[in-house]
């Protein structure tokens, strides 16, 4: 169990708060690229209990900085993008690309300006998702990761919303354990129609669908390791006959997992906050193999989406379109087959944030365990501080640009040599990439 004073240190963002102080020293997705296609030019973002706004000038060059015009409070989302700046059309005051003020028209003279300016933030924009940085003094480097290097092409960006504190959002992917409970499918679908699914593909080169091993060896050996970009989990789960299925996934410090999504691609997921009891998913699905088909990555997941909220259209009001008699014959849950429903649910269900002095973990929770532990340390480094090269992932640009991967794989192997299996399998599917992959 924990205090409620711990709990809100964990999991409040604001400005002022340990974690909002420690999130903002990270880059933080903050939109996708094709909400900027749209036919609004300025686009709101709500990041970190921040409201900004986010636009390309006349350049092409991303802008992000407060939403709400000095002058009187209006809202600059629904400014004009003009060559320089973008105008308020309350009453014409103009912003330059470092939220500086530039012109004030209904005024005698500009000689106000220079006392006038919004906070703007930096970004970048990486494969469809635009990150942007919220804290103080330089960002850090961005580590070499898969989802960063591959081509545009083998990466395909999308998000969801959830109405639930970050943090259980974030945690129930550092959970190795309910992926045989929570995702359990009572039959089997065919492999062969997995592209853009999760937990639909053979177990590594076997013919076992995957749904078939998380459902009939559903008490895996968890194992964990701390790793310079946050740590690794492996889920070991014995078959029985001299084999055990092996699978990877990884926490990214301070709010990304790394996991498979099939034996082609990976998921990089990053759990944003909005405010304190809502969040954003940004996932980026990686290619090892052929292009991304993007239309069809993007089709299916409009089938659950509204735009431009990106709300799941399965939420709370309608019970996540539960069925009685699906759960009796189709999923564990009953809620549909998309698995991200489920972990919607599971998030949502425990309320906008997660009352953790009634919680019990359990030998499984040894990865929540440990992240919560580091994200401790990581807000007294900064509320002390201390050298911020001492927390994960910051560090010189050249030896954060040394952190690739993560490496994330299903594999079956002998279980007397499981551990060199995991790595000849992420090996091979490297060397057989037709991007430049290898670590």
């Amino acid at each position: 169990m924990m205090s409620q004073e711990k709990n809100n240190e964990l999991t409040l963002v604001g400005r002022e708060q340990p974690a909002g102080q420690l999130l903002r020293q990270y880059w933080m997705p903050a939109a996708l690229s094709e909400e900027l296609e749209a036919d609004r030019p300025v686009v709101p973002v709500n990041l970190l209990g921040e409201r900004l706004a986010l636009h390309r000038n006349n350049d092409s060059q991303l802008v992000l900085m407060d939403r709400h015009c000095p002058h009187r409070g209006a809202d600059l989302t629904f400014g004009r993008v003009e060559d320089g700046g973008v105008r308020c059309p309350f009453h014409g005051w103009k912003f330059d690309e470092t939220g500086q003020c530039i012109d004030q028209p209904a005024e005698p003279t500009n000689k106000m300006c220079k006392n006038v300016k919004l906070n703007s933030y930096p970004t970048k924009e990486v494969n469809g998702v635009i990150f942007a940085f919220l804290g103080d003094g330089e960002p850090p480097a961005f580590p070499n990761f898969d989802c960063f290097k591959a081509p545009s092409s083998h990466v395909f960006a999308f998000k969801g919303l959830w109405e639930c504190n970050w943090l259980q959002a974030l945690e129930v992917g550092i959970d190795p354990a309910h992926a045989s409970f929570l995702h359990r499918f009572l039959e089997d679908e065919d492999p062969e129609d997995q592209y853009g699914k999760q937990f639909r593909d053979k177990a590594a080169d076997t013919d076992f669908p995957i749904t078939k091993i998380l459902r009939e060896f559903d008490q895996p050996e968890i194992q964990i390791e701390e790793t310079d970009f946050g740590m690794r989990m492996i889920a070991l789960r014995d078959l029985k006959n001299g084999q055990s299925h092996v699978r990877l996934t990884n926490q990214i410090f301070p709010c990304a997992i790394t996991i498979p999504m099939s034996n082609d691609m990976n998921i990089t997921q990053w759990h944003v906050p909005i405010d304190d009891e809502n969040c954003f998913w940004f996932s980026m699905f990686t290619s090892f193999t052929d292009p991304v088909d993007k239309e069809k990555m993007r089709d299916q997941r409009l089938k659950e989406h509204t735009l431009p909220d990106y709300a799941p259209i399965r939420n709370k009001r309608n019970e996540y379109g539960y069925s009685r008699e699906e759960q009796d014959k189709q999923t564990w849950t009953g809620m549909g087959m998309d698995i991200n429903v489920h972990d919607q649910w599971a998030c949502e269900s425990m309320g906008r944030i997660q009352d953790r002095t009634n919680e019990h973990l359990a030998t499984t929770d040894r990865a929540i365990i440990l992240h919560r532990r580091k994200l401790i340390k990581a807000m007294k480094v900064l509320s002390q501080g201390g050298d911020r090269s001492t927390l994960p992932l910051y560090g010189s640009k050249a030896e954060v640009e040394l952190i690739t991967g993560p490496i994330a794989v299903d594999a079956v192997a002998p279980t007397s040599d499981w551990e060199s299996s995991w790595k000849k399998r992420d090996s091979d599917r490297r060397k057989a990439c037709t991007w430049e992959s290898e670590l």
